[in-house]
């Protein structure tokens, strides 16, 4: 038995490990979902806090929570210039800009050598400790749930569902959403340290368009009406191509779709609806 765990975790514990760190940039993205902004930027964060948080590992001796802390903090001071450009554009501009950050933020990797590597990249010493993402992973998770609910979480759900009609109640919604922005810039930066630590290198490539359709995945499949969906679905969106692999080999590609599809289909509000099950309650 010990013998058969002890493979199990060999097999799958880099899995379980992305899954973790996905798990902050989906969170990210449902940061400011949950206030009504559909944005990609927690990319731009994620590289922020990756590539502060690898110079740091490679150059200083600090430890690693005042590393994490500086990655996240680069994260947030992103989200606050992010903030300042962008958060007067309406939704949908608002998604086209942030995509094209995305896009801005590879070509300034590529030209920033002596802080990023170029195109050579960053590479780092041993992977995180599972401890460490267990840990910090834990620690996102209760402040979600904290900030739902506070006045804050109250106030998100209003401006999400009607800027205006939460604005005549006397919620000021750039207020909220500049705070969304913020613990946005706090998780996506604190995730780019993670990546880079999990992956042992950084390089353009890594905080590219990949990382914006694994946000959205997660948050899609987890379910965007409550801040434990985005962590469901990034385990789900991370597992499943492993999942699949060891189940149907040579059907992996149309297996992975076809579950997705399913999803989609029959949950169409994640695999997490508040609604659903208030609803199953009421009728119990």
């Amino acid at each position: 038995m010990s013998d058969l765990l002890e493979d199990l975790w060999a097999a799958y514990a880099s899995t379980l490990g992305f899954a973790m760190v996905n798990a902050f940039f989906a969170l990210a993205t449902y940061a400011t979902l949950s206030a009504g902004i559909l944005s990609f930027a927690a990319v731009t964060y994620g590289a922020a806090g990756g590539f502060l948080g690898a110079q740091l590992l490679l150059n200083t001796t600090l430890p690693l929570p005042l590393i994490f802390l500086a990655s996240a903090l680069a994260g947030l001071v992103m989200a606050m210039i992010v903030a300042a450009l962008f958060l007067r554009l309406e939704s949908h501009w608002m998604a086209l800009s942030s995509l094209a950050l995305v896009l801005i933020t590879r070509v300034v990797v590529l030209n920033t050598p002596g802080l990023t590597g170029g195109v050579n990249g960053l590479s780092l010493p041993a992977p995180l400790s599972m401890i460490w993402l267990v840990a910090l992973l834990a620690l996102a998770v209760f402040g979600f749930w904290l900030l739902d609910r506070s006045w804050y979480g109250i106030a998100a759900k209003s401006v999400r569902e009607d800027p205006s009609v939460a604005a005549c109640l006397g919620i000021d919604p750039r207020r909220i959403q500049l705070i969304a922005m913020a613990v946005s810039g706090l998780a996506g930066g604190l995730g780019g340290v993670l990546m880079a630590m999990m992956l042992q290198f950084v390089s353009p490539d890594t905080f590219f368009i990949h990382v914006a359709f694994t946000m959205i995945a997660g948050v899609v499949l987890g379910g965007s009406h409550h801040w434990f969906g985005p962590v469901l679905g990034a385990a789900v969106f991370t597992a499943l191509p492993t999942v699949m692999q060891a189940v149907v080999p040579d059907l992996q590609d149309i297996a992975n779709g076809a579950a997705l599809l399913l999803i989609m289909i029959f949950l169409p509000r994640g695999l997490l609806d508040p609604r659903a099950i208030r609803l199953r309650r009421a009728a119990k």
